[in-house]
């Protein structure tokens, strides 16, 4: 019961504290939030200016909710503060100076939730004048002075410029508004020192008015550097100068002291109190001589100009003639332009060559000759008189290699009737060479080579390929000699003729499973590129590159499906494709197959011609026997020897069956039986049958007759039945029929007429 009480406690603590928490937590909302610079965004110096910051706050609440305000200046943090009310952050500047100068905003955060103001722009205006102090106003040379400029007021990057009559001497960076500097002045005299200042606010900076001058003066000190030379007039090559380099009225306060002598940018010579030195004049150093003393942070210098006179010019080194070849003779002068008269005669000066082993012989003064090396050597004349020594110039001597004997080729291909190049070149020569074209040594034009491995190029056009053998090159470098090559010998391309297509076998004589030979030929320089076409591809079915001006295709086996238009195409390396004529070829029937349909037609002519002749004869014979009929009278019925029963391997006659009383009968079958005769004609209509039996008379075998004739009397007889189907027993005799044909043979001699007609005998009764 305890722990249910318990527990009951603990969910109702829970739900009314979770209420408090709840109402406690108040709803808000940052609407806006604004900046504004009061006076206004441009001011001038000292003027006292206002931020002010202004939220906009919706809440469910009526107290204010604690808000922190923060101001940024270029993004930095400038000023944060806390707030419990709703009234705007008044933040304050007061006299403004250059340096409060930038873009501000402000900021607040309520419970977490955070809202930026619009930046605004704050330009102020106008520096402070600055204020220069020195510590001396008169210095002694090389003494320093302290100057310290003030910028009033100012605050920032403030960099501050010192000035020695208007000329900026030094610069210095602070992070006040004071700056001190140590200053020495530069020489002696009077001198005017002020300064300046520059605040640098990012991005932009301003700079102030001068400041108020000071006057300083610089006293001189009394010591000094003495520089003497002797002699200093009218010196000469060759003569000895003695210099000295000394102080007077050395300060003993003056710990540090050093000596220089020197001649242009050469030191002679150094110490501390004294220098001397001692030298030969030459015309060719700096006439100009300085004594520098330092004294630590002063200097003084003394300086003196000598004079010296030349003894004798540079000597001069030429060659004779100008121009020379490998191993041809040549001159070389060496000569001194001036020379000092009054102190040097004429045969004290003398020239050597340098360096000696330079296979040149002396023949007289300054005169050396020799040949000229196979390369290049570099030649230098040497003067000396009374210990003076001067080299003339190096003379370079480039001895000319004479050019060989040209090379004459062609360029690329020569193509008959097209311009093409012809190439001229020796190995060998000296530059420039000349080059000339000659056609039967005729000159045609002549070419300059100027650069190393340039050959010289004419440009030609020959008419027929002989004409190539007529060209030559000549070379020449010098004014002596040329240099002749051989002719030219070279393949001329002659372009390709139209192809001429053959055909074999002749067009009129193709047939299928014939061997057809396509030929094409041409006129021209091979090698020969051949193509062949069919009309309808655009594709050749065939390419071959051959070394003659003609090739062949084969077309094995020929059947229709070869006919059509073929022609071929020909290039050479002249690369112009030239086309044959076309060719239709038509591939005829085979000779086989036409015999096969002639002899089938033949076959089938002959079969239709048999067919209509039998046809014929059948219809013409019994036309000729219905016309012809003879009547025989009949003979006793119970004589049968007349009547022959002729089957069919009878010699005699083969008989085709005939259908009588609807079976398969022979016409030439025995006459059947009474019995049998009964029975069909009960069951056959009542018209009188007619029955057609062939009789075959034999003939009498008597020598004196007549001889027999190939054939057969054909006798029919005609029997009539009785409408009650038995035969008819009147002696009527039998109807005989006779066909008679071409080759019917006669019975005897004395009957010639064997087709008579007889009268049939009167019926009896």
């Amino acid at each position: 019961m305890g722990l249910l009480l318990l527990l009951t406690s603990s969910l109702l603590s829970s739900y009314f504290f979770a209420g408090r928490a709840v109402d406690a937590q108040r709803l808000f909302i940052i609407r806006d939030i604004t900046l504004s610079i009061e006076p206004s965004t441009d001011v001038t110096r000292d003027t006292n200016l206002t931020l002010r910051c202004k939220a906009f706050v919706s809440s469910s609440g009526q107290e204010a909710l604690s808000r922190e305000y923060t101001i940024y200046k270029d993004g930095k943090k400038l000023n944060v503060k806390t707030s419990s009310s709703s009234e705007d952050l008044l933040y304050p500047i007061l006299q403004a100076r250059v340096s409060n100068s930038g873009k501000y905003k402000c900021q607040i955060n309520i419970q977490g939730q955070q809202l930026n103001s619009s930046a605004k722009k704050l330009t102020v205006t106008g520096l402070s004048r600055p204020d220069l102090s020195l510590n001396k106003s008169v210095v002694s040379e090389g003494e320093e002075l302290t100057a310290t400029c003030t910028a009033p007021g100012e605050t920032g990057s403030i960099f501050f410029y010192f000035y020695e009559d208007s000329r900026e001497i030094l610069e210095k960076q602070v992070s006040s508004n004071l700056a001190e500097a140590k200053v020495r002045l530069s020489s002696v005299g009077i001198h005017k020192i002020h300064c300046a200042y520059t605040v640098f606010v990012t991005p932009d900076s301003f700079k102030s008015e001068g400041s108020n001058t000071i006057t300083v003066s610089v006293k001189e000190l009394s010591i000094m550097p003495v520089l003497e030379i002797f002699p200093q007039h009218k010196v000469f090559e060759g003569d000895q100068l003695t210099i000295s380099c000394t102080i007077i009225n050395v300060l003993h306060s003056f710990k540090s002291v050093h000596m220089y002598l020197s001649q242009g940018t050469k030191l002679l010579s150094t110490g501390d109190s004294k220098v001397n030195h001692s030298m030969i004049a030459l015309a060719k150093d700096p006439a100009e001589f300085e004594c520098r003393l330092d004294l630590g942070n002063v200097a003084k210098v003394a300086t003196k100009t000598v004079s010296v006179t030349e003894l004798f010019s540079v000597p001069t080194l030429t060659m004779s003639p100008a121009e020379v070849f490998q191993r041809e003779y040549m001159k070389l002068t060496c000569r001194s332009e001036s020379f000092a008269a009054e102190r040097l005669s004429k045969d004290e000066l003398t020239y050597t060559l340098d360096p000696p082993e330079s296979f040149m012989f002396q023949k007289g003064t300054g005169e050396f000759s020799g040949k000229a090396l196979l390369y290049n050597f570099n030649y230098t004349c040497v003067a000396r008189a009374k210990g003076i020594v001067k080299h003339s110039k190096t003379l370079t001597v480039h001895p000319k290699i004479s050019v060989s004997i040209p090379k004459i080729s062609v360029e690329g291909r020569a193509v008959l009737g097209r311009p093409f190049k012809i190439r001229c070149q020796s190995d060998t020569g000296s530059l420039p060479i000349n080059y000339t074209l000659l056609k039967d040594h005729k000159e045609l034009s002549t070419i300059s080579v100027k650069l190393p491995n340039q050959p010289a190029l004419f440009t030609v056009t020959i008419n027929y390929p002989a004409e190539i053998n007529k060209f030559m090159c000549e070379a020449k470098n010098s004014h002596k000699e040329t240099s002749l090559g051989k002719k030219l010998n070279a393949t001329v391309i002659v372009p390709l003729t139209q192809p001429i297509l053959t055909v074999t076998p002749d067009l009129a004589d193709i047939s299928e499973g014939d061997h057809l030979f396509l030929i094409c030929g041409i006129a021209g320089t091979p090698p020969v590129t051949f193509r062949w076409y069919r009309v309808g591809s655009a594709q050749p079915f065939n390419t071959t590159i051959s070394n003659l001006n003609h090739t062949s295709y084969q077309v094995p086996l020929l059947s229709k499906e070869h006919s059509g238009t073929y022609y071929c195409e020909a290039v050479n390396l002249a690369n112009n494709i030239v086309r044959s004529n076309p060719v239709i070829i038509e591939v005829r029937m085979a000779l086989w197959k036409k015999v096969l349909i002639a002899g089938f037609c033949l076959l089938a002519g002959t079969v239709l011609v048999v067919v209509l002749v039998v046809c014929f004869k059948s219809k013409r014979g019994k036309r000729e026997a219905a016309s012809e009929l003879s009547v025989k009278p009949s003979s006793p019925k119970s004589d049968d020897s007349l009547t022959v029963n002729l089957t069919h391997d009878t010699e005699v006659y083969n008989a085709d069956t005939v259908k009588v009383d609807k079976a398969a009968v022979s016409v030439w079958s025995k006459r059947p039986s009474e019995s049998v005769d009964d029975e069909e004609s009960s069951v056959e209509s009542n018209e009188p049958d007619v029955e057609y039996t062939e009789v075959v008379h034999p003939q009498p075998v008597d020598p004196e007759r007549a001889p027999l004739r190939k054939g057969t009397d054909t006798v029919y007889s005609e029997l009539q039945n009785s409408p009650h189907g038995a035969p008819d027993h009147h002696d009527y005799g039998s109807v005989e029929y006779a066909e008679l044909n071409g080759e019917q043979p006669e019975i005897n001699h004395f009957n010639p007429e064997v087709n008579n007609y007889h009268d049939l005998p009167e019926p009896v009764d």
